[in-house]
């Protein structure tokens, strides 16, 4: 079986989802007089990585968690080493530009530095409802959400635990949360669940997170036919595709999505993996960094293309915009290279050499 490295689909996989969200935020600002429903519907690219990271977290910590192999803290240090250094480096480049160009004269977003809100950024506390306004980076609303799937670890573990002789029925119940769940929260708040951000992030995450645990239980069991993953991913590629470009109903692309990692993933198990080029992969190990830097770049390169060439507002001419999305590719693998990956080796080292020092006193005493 493959472990979490060798599932290259799903690690190329994140690469798309980023790409989708870059859409989202990029796209109203191409002069064009229309927009496709899938880049209306980008922000659902935030859903594909919380179902992946469930499936993916379960993949590699469910059976040291069943087995007492599990470690709490070297866990949570290891998804800090992951997620932290980077976000802290892109909320200081943020508050730096919003400095630089108010010292310049030039109007700026009033929340864009939002210093009330700081603390609950560098906290990473601000999708749970503690930052008054959305302010910093604010791409970086998900990975508070991440956060707080990452300290719930253990209670989702708990129940993928306990459910992995039954993986159909966790999936199913999984798929009756996601049902339940997002009618019942537009209901009370009046907007989607896939909207939220800085007041309900962390709750956003909990069902797709749960659907990524359960998927991964009814993968590891092996009760679908591996012989016909192709198959089922080639359909539930297209019906992710047909249910984004109809607008079908938010939790129903969620679902589709769920299917589609699934599907990928056993399809590995036969030796074949989509996307699974060397490229793709590695497109998919910098999408952090895409994520992440999308959009302080936004900012940044949008305003300074307008204002090179002239440009009233903030719509560029399809070339230029152009030039600007695909700037975020060598842009994302500089920050993976000089800041993301560097930084997460040297946090575990940090780790490694306290446990070896730590294990040194317990010996001399």
């Amino acid at each position: 079986m493959p472990d979490a490295a060798h599932i290259k689909s799903l690690t190329a996989l994140r690469f798309f989802a980023a790409f989708w969200v870059v859409m989202f935020h990029y796209w109203p600002n191409l002069a064009v007089g229309f927009t496709p429903v899938a880049a209306t519907k980008g922000y659902l690219g935030v859903e594909a990585f919380f179902v992946l990271s469930g499936f993916i977290l379960c993949h590699v910590y469910l059976s040291g968690f069943g087995e007492g192999r599990f470690r709490y803290g070297d866990f949570l240090w290891n998804r800090l080493a992951r997620v932290y250094p980077l976000h802290l480096v892109t909320l200081l480049g943020v508050g730096l530009m919003a400095v630089a160009a108010t010292v310049a004269g030039m109007a700026i977003d009033a929340n864009i530095l939002a210093w009330k809100a700081l603390p609950a950024n560098l906290l990473l506390v601000h999708a749970w409802g503690f930052a008054p306004v959305s302010g910093w980076n604010h791409a970086s609303w998900s990975i508070s959400a991440e956060w707080f799937a990452y300290l719930t670890f253990p209670a989702f573990a708990f129940a993928a635990w306990k459910l992995r002789a039954r993986p159909v029925a966790a999936v199913l119940g999984a798929l009756a949360v996601i049902a339940v769940l997002y009618p019942a929260f537009q209901a009370l708040a009046g907007f989607s669940l896939t909207e939220a951000t800085i007041q309900w992030g962390a709750l956003r995450i909990v069902p797709c997170f749960a659907y990524g645990c359960a998927l991964h239980a009814l993968w590891r069991s092996d009760r679908f036919p591996s012989r016909l993953s192709g198959y089922g991913a080639a359909f539930l590629g297209m019906a992710t595709l047909a249910a984004v470009q109809f607008g079908s109903p938010d939790p129903v692309i969620v679902m589709l999505l769920g299917g589609l990692i699934f599907m990928l993933a056993s399809l590995a198990k036969t030796g074949f993996e989509f996307a699974g080029q060397s490229v793709f992969v590695y497109l998919g190990e910098i999408s952090y960094s895409t994520y992440m830097i999308c959009i302080p770049w936004k900012i940044l390169g949008i305003n300074a293309a307008a204002k090179l060439l002239g440009i009233e507002g903030d719509k560029l001419p399809l070339l230029v915009w152009i030039v600007i999305v695909a700037a975020l590719i060598p842009l994302s693998a500089i920050s993976y290279h000089i800041i993301e990956n560097p930084c997460r080796e040297r946090m575990k080292t940090w780790a490694s050499g306290w446990k070896q020092r730590r294990l040194a006193l317990a010996g001399a005493a």
